[in-house]
């Protein structure tokens, strides 16, 4: 099936923005600060080289996303669509980030709501990664209704392999939440 893992997601307060070059110093400006990567497993994207190969793989998805907030335009974080599996009729969504500005305020639920929303016109499962020791995240996939799958060690672009969670979601698990 051919659709876009880049489109403009949008509700009444944030937009999904696909990813641009440009968009490299203003979205290092919200991941410079190390406590967003306090729990995720490369704790050193804060460093701006670390950070621009995060950037260049975000690039190379196709499915990366800015987010904003609509009433300001401020970048909030980022997310992507990746490794669409057509096989499978499966996709992962990850490499979430927030300013910790916007912790605490509902933000990632309402964006990976809207994701799934679209995302499930296309696919049957979503799965998501998430670092070993990130409890937030780890809580966040909990409420949003994803089941945990088990450890995998995943091999980050340009950057060593971690151990992650696999997290999955069902189309009809989700359509009846």
């Amino acid at each position: 099936m051919k659709f876009s893992i880049q489109p403009v997601l949008e509700n009444e307060k944030y937009q999904l923005i696909p990813l641009q070059q440009g968009d490299f110093e203003s979205l290092y400006h919200v991941a410079s600060d190390p406590e967003v990567w306090s729990q995720h497993p490369n704790k050193d994207r804060y460093r701006k080289d670390v950070f621009s190969t995060f950037f260049e793989g975000a690039m190379k998805s196709g499915g990366a996303f800015k987010i904003t907030g609509k009433s300001s335009d401020e970048i909030l974080g980022s997310t992507r669509f990746y490794d669409y599996n057509q096989h499978d009729n499966s996709i992962f969504i990850g490499y979430t980030f927030y300013g910790t500005k916007f912790w605490g305020k509902g933000i990632n639920s309402q964006i990976k709501k809207l994701m799934l929303h679209y995302i499930f016109q296309f696919v049957d499962t979503v799965y998501f990664h998430v670092g070993k020791n990130n409890i937030r995240s780890r809580k966040a996939m909990e409420k949003l209704g994803a089941e945990e799958r088990g450890e995998e060690e995943i091999a980050y672009f340009g950057e060593p392999s971690r151990i992650n969670i696999l997290y999955q979601i069902k189309k009809e698990k989700y359509e009846k939440i």
